[in-house]
């Protein structure tokens, strides 16, 4: 015995039939025709019967099975048989539920109109070849449609006046069938796949007809029909509200498949086949709209969402939804939300890589991409200007629409307007657009938000591994510099990483501003300065280098310091004897924050460990640095010593931000 009876005419009715299969709950399946049957495979909790069944068939088999539900999810058009499966159930005391598709769905299969002058109208706007199954009376109102006698099919009674009739209106030879019906599904099938149509005119004629074979064929060649006369109106469950019934009804556990899908550029064409299939699958999309609307089925349920927890959220209080697929730009992998709602999500997740705009774009413009520094600045701040100057090609994504014009304008700015833009926007779409030009061509250049860009600089100056620039490179006038022997310790002393966010206390030429900014590119370097002279040579050390990522604070500290963003590292090159209120403002804005001073003098020494002792300062380390270099003076070499210096390195005990 079986408790559950499922009519399953529809895709519906087999995921019904799959889903109480799966679950242990015997299930017999119920379809029209031997193809239907093929669809679903048996198993130990599902027999599958093909055949059309009438009334006093379907009473016998819920009398032997006596199921406790009758789901009929027939096709929407199969007006005839749901009445007959629910008289069935009347009679036998059984309980019924009809299963509907979503009303995209039924649109997508059929289209409904009132008359055959509505159809003829509908028609005339449309392409494609034409297969009339109305018979020959209403046949000269299609002769409305434009190019209607090379569009037209008509099937009709082998008689001689109607094919006589039908001649006169221009249809005849191989565009006049005539044969007397009923006609199965593979006539019909082979004269759709023979004429070539796509669209498919009837009324609805019932079993008798042959309605359900005519749809079947439809539905087999990808074929619209078009029916006339009105829909019949019902009330039912969708397929996720069935699925929920039928839990509670026999007390199942709900699970859930979550597919991440890189969705490619956003035209069809850039998404793989394993994502198209599981959009295909999901009963629920979910995505920014620019994602969903490339790739929404008809008639699915649609979230438009972007934020990870908002998402898990709504899957976790939606369980009727069996799959689910989340629509994610371009690759899953690439600057992609996939990797928090990774972390999000529980149960079954199936990551669905796509076609990342780096690679569409690098195979468009001819060049290889596994030797580009590749980043993102849409929404972040990357640095590119210090990428561009330190490496010969980098491809990031924008994400402005003057995103292109500020990028060639700062590279401008610090000497690069020869560098090569190649620039791609609304990649895959009709309206794509791909193009070349100088940076200094573009520093005007308004284009589209969806954009990507590849630079290539020939004079690309590499990054020396460790820091140490030659005193000679850096523009000094009177200012005062941190030497190249003291700045190199005191660097290492600071222990910086990529990203840091660094101050430099009485910054002076820029020489420790510039080589912070250069081995914190990720991060940013705030040069505080006094001195109109030092501001002047700090502006210039930092064209010179590009180091975009360097932010001259004009001011004295702590003062200039208030406004400033928390700092991970900072170095005091001069205190103008605040040493102790740069400290404290320092630890007020990170406990934990990495200190390195420099000290010519005994009396900054001596502020310097009071402030170390005063603020319990922790990882302290104190190097007293005396550096000589060699001077020719004829044909010998003279050592010229430097001042001494001390190099004090400390950390806060709190825990750093």
């Amino acid at each position: 015995m079986y408790k559950a009876i499922v009519f399953a005419g529809t895709t519906e009715g087999y995921a019904l039939c799959e889903f109480l299969a799966e679950n242990h709950v015997p299930v017999y399946a119920c379809a029209a025709t031997e193809y239907g049957g093929s669809l679903l495979k048996e198993n130990e909790f599902l027999h599958v019967s093909a055949g059309r069944l009438k009334i006093e068939d379907m009473e016998e088999l819920f009398q032997r099975e006596a199921p406790e539900i009758v789901l009929d999810a027939t096709h929407p058009y199969a007006a005839e048989v749901t009445k007959n499966i629910r008289t069935a159930c009347e009679n036998g005391s059984i309980r019924y539920q009809r299963v509907l598709r979503p009303e995209g769905e039924k649109n997508r299969e059929a289209i409904y109109v009132e008359s055959t002058e509505k159809a003829a109208e509908l028609l005339s706007g449309t392409e494609g070849n034409i297969f009339l199954t109305t018979g020959s009376k209403e046949l000269s109102k299609f002769t409305v449609i434009p190019d209607y006698q090379e569009r037209l099919f008509a099937r009709v009674l082998s008689i001689p006046s109607v094919i006589s009739s039908c001649a006169e209106l221009g249809i005849e030879g191989k565009h006049l069938i005539g044969m007397q019906g009923p006609f199965s599904t593979e006539i019909n099938e082979a004269m759709l796949r023979q004429f070539q149509c796509s669209y498919l005119v009837t009324k609805d004629t019932g079993l008798a007809g042959g309605f359900p074979e005519k749809m079947e064929a439809c539905q087999r060649c990808g074929v619209t029909p078009v029916i006339i006369g009105r829909p019949l109106q019902e009330e039912g469950l969708s397929l996720p509200e069935a699925r929920v019934f039928l839990a509670k009804l026999f007390g199942l556990t709900l699970s859930q498949r979550v597919s991440l899908v890189g969705i490619g550029m956003g035209a069809e064409k850039t998404l793989t086949l394993e994502g198209k299939k599981a959009f295909d699958e999901a009963e629920l999309l979910i995505g920014a709209k620019r994602m969903t609307d490339a790739v929404q089925r008809p008639g699915q349920m649609v979230l438009h969402e972007y934020r990870s927890d908002k998402i898990v959220e709504y899957i976790k209080t939606h369980p009727q939804y069996r799959t689910v697929a989340i629509a994610l730009s371009g690759d899953v992998g690439f600057y992609s939300g996939a990797r928090k709602l990774i972390d999000l999500l529980d149960g079954d997740v199936q990551v669905i890589c796509g076609i990342s705009s780096v690679v569409y774009f690098m195979a468009k413009i001819g060049l290889s991409w596994d030797d580009a520094r590749i980043v993102s600045a849409h929404g972040r701040d990357c640095n590119l200007i210090a990428l561009i100057r330190h490496n010969p090609k980098v491809f990031s994504i924008l994400g402005t629409e003057d995103g292109v014009a500020r990028l060639a304008s700062r590279l401008v700015a610090y000497g690069m307007g020869d560098v090569t833009l190649y620039v791609g926007e609304n990649l895959s779409y009709e309206n794509e657009k791909i193009f070349h030009a100088s940076a200094a061509e573009l520093t005007e250049y308004r284009g589209d938000a969806l954009s990507v860009v590849t630079a290539c600089n020939e004079n690309a100056v590499p990054l020396p591994a460790v820091h140490g620039i030659c005193d000679e490179e850096f523009l000094r006038g009177k200012a005062p510099m941190t030497k190249e022997e003291v700045r190199t310790v005191s660097l290492s002393k600071l222990r910086l990483q990529e990203d840091s966010v660094c101050y430099d206390v009485g910054a002076g030429t820029g020489s420790v501003s510039v080589e912070m900014a250069l081995r914190a590119w990720k991060g940013q370097v705030y040069a505080i300065e006094k001195k109109e002279d030092a501001l002047a040579l700090l502006k210039e050390n930092r064209r010179k280098f590009a180091t975009d990522n360097l932010e001259i604070v004009p001011g004295t500290a702590p003062e200039a310091m208030v406004e400033l963003p928390v700092p991970t590292h900072a170095f005091i090159g001069g205190s103008s004897g605040n040493m102790n209120e740069i400290i404290r403002l320092l630890l007020d804005k990170n406990p934990g924050v990495r200190i390195v001073i420099n000290c010519i003098t005994l009396e900054t020494v001596t502020e310097a460990m009071n402030a170390i002792r005063d603020f319990s300062l922790t990882d302290v380390d104190i190097v007293q640095l005396s550096a000589a270099r060699s001077k020719s003076i004829g044909r010998y070499h003279m050592m010229m010593g430097e001042n001494p210096i001390y190099i004090i390195s400390c950390s806060g005990r709190g825990e750093e931000i």
